[in-house]
């Protein structure tokens, strides 16, 4: 079992646990059938990236948290797949996808067949990226200034504000 979901998994991972306890020679025959969890968020990024290998490249793709991480990571790719022109065809149509899907980066990716295109267009969109990082930044502090501006005026008018308000 591959999990990659936000919530840690809970469940068993043997029918038998769900079954109840049979008394005496009954308990002996009841079925097993155990299955092997991969987790991926008990990992950390050190961790994925002493192992060297795809699954754990996928695994910190999946969470890179930054345009300069999957650089990186696309990088790697392109090393260990140098001599499998399959998969880097099917890393970059996943990469692309996956970039697609996620709201932080909000971008729209041209198809692309490997993944050395994929790295040229990323290091376009990274410019791009950082702009938006800017602005998104600068809209915020724009917002917690205007909070704090209007904190003084009604402070002023109508005395300290106490600090639980409720919402």
């Amino acid at each position: 079992m591959l999990y990659n979901g936000i919530q840690r998994w809970l469940s068993v991972i043997d029918v038998a646990d769900l079954i109840p306890v049979v008394p005496g020679l009954v308990e002996q025959f009841k079925p097993r059938l155990k299955y092997l969890l991969i987790d991926e968020n008990v990992y950390n990024d050190y961790e994925l990236a002493s192992l060297n290998n795809l699954v754990a490249a996928v695994f910190r793709f999946e969470h890179a948290d930054s345009p300069e991480a999957v650089q990186g990571l696309i990088s790697l790719l392109i090393d260990w797949l140098d001599d499998r022109p399959d998969l880097r065809r099917m890393f970059s149509l996943w990469i692309r996808a996956t970039l697609m899907r996620k709201p932080n980066y909000a971008i729209v990716l041209p198809q692309v067949d490997d993944l050395q295109e994929i790295k040229v267009v990323l290091s376009d969109r990274l410019e791009q990226w950082a702009l938006a990082y800017i602005a998104e930044g600068e809209m915020k502090g724009r917002q917690e200034g205007e909070m704090l501006a209007l904190q003084k005026l009604l402070s002023k008018r109508f005395g300290a504000i106490p600090a639980d308000i409720p919402d």
